[in-house]
């Protein structure tokens, strides 16, 4: 991932000095795990592509996620104040610099996807996944979603669910689509979009018990569920039972894996990675 990191470092270059540009570099390259990166070049790899004909698309990926956390961040959305083991956008900068490096890591995300590869076919393909996948059908649905949940004593698990489909799972399984499309394989989308899903419901389950079981210096932000009285599986479902359906959507998805012609030791080792994870 060094290379990653390095295209990532210089991806914005030649855009005009600013103090947004200050803003978007400082959060985009603050760190974290690079799961959306990494799932996009594993599928690569497992088709046997090399991973940087999806470095485009992986960073566009990646500002669309780091614009939401910055968003996310805010006092009108969750209030806090770390991320990524560092103060968030709008406490380093100050609230609309970070606003404004939001809005402009999504317009520029757009502009990686239109030029991610030679073929103008399939980077049309790709900006309508990143439209379909971040705006109000997708990753936004599910935020506003999520905010109705707050303080809602009718939540329930079918409404965290619906939420977790899009606010989580959405993001998770744009990388896997790129790079079946980038690798020419079309017709495996349907299997990726069912992983992704899967992925992201796993996904969210195990924030939400590491929001109870770990601690700030660990996962490197705010734990601010309790706080801001969000309902999740941790608190419908109890810690053991979470845990439980976990193992089972991971188990679903590596029976989906077995369907697909691919290096799947390549898929498994990352899928094995994101299941035993601390953060």
């Amino acid at each position: 991932m060094n290379d990653f990191e390095n295209a990532l470092t210089h991806c914005l270059d030649s855009l005009m000095d600013s103090k947004v540009k200050d803003a978007m570099l400082y959060s985009l390259c603050a760190g974290g795990k690079r799961i959306r990166p990494q799932l996009l070049f594993s599928v690569l790899r497992a088709y046997g592509c090399d991973e940087k004909i999806g470095y485009k698309a992986a960073i566009g990926i990646e500002m669309i996620h780091t614009y939401s956390l910055i968003h996310d961040d805010l006092p009108c959305m969750d209030n806090d104040d770390l991320r990524r083991g560092k103060p968030t956008c709008h406490i380093q900068f100050d609230e609309a610099t970070a606003m404004l490096a939001g809005d402009a890591l999504l317009t520029q995300a757009f502009l990686m996807a239109a030029s991610a590869c030679e073929d103008a076919s399939i980077n049309l393909q790709l900006v309508a996944l990143f439209a379909k996948m971040s705006g109000a059908d997708g990753m936004i649905y599910g935020q506003i979603c999520d905010l109705q949940n707050q303080d809602n004593p009718n939540a329930t698990m079918e409404s965290c669910l619906h939420t977790d489909h899009y606010k989580t799972g959405c993001l998770l399984t744009l990388p896997l689509l790129c790079g079946a499309l980038l690798s020419h394989h079309e017709t495996d989308l349907p299997i990726w979009e069912k992983i992704g899903y899967l992925l992201g419901e796993a996904f969210q389950i195990q924030d939400d018990i590491l929001d109870i079981e770990s601690n700030e210096e660990t996962m490197g932000k705010s734990l601010s569920d309790i706080q801001n009285n969000k309902v999740t599986y941790v608190s419908l479902l109890g810690i053991d039972q979470a845990k439980k359906r976990v193992e089972d959507l991971f188990e679903k998805m590596n029976a989906e894996i077995n369907k697909i012609d691919i290096d799947q030791q390549i898929i498994n080792e990352l899928m094995n990675k994101i299941y035993n994870r601390k953060h």
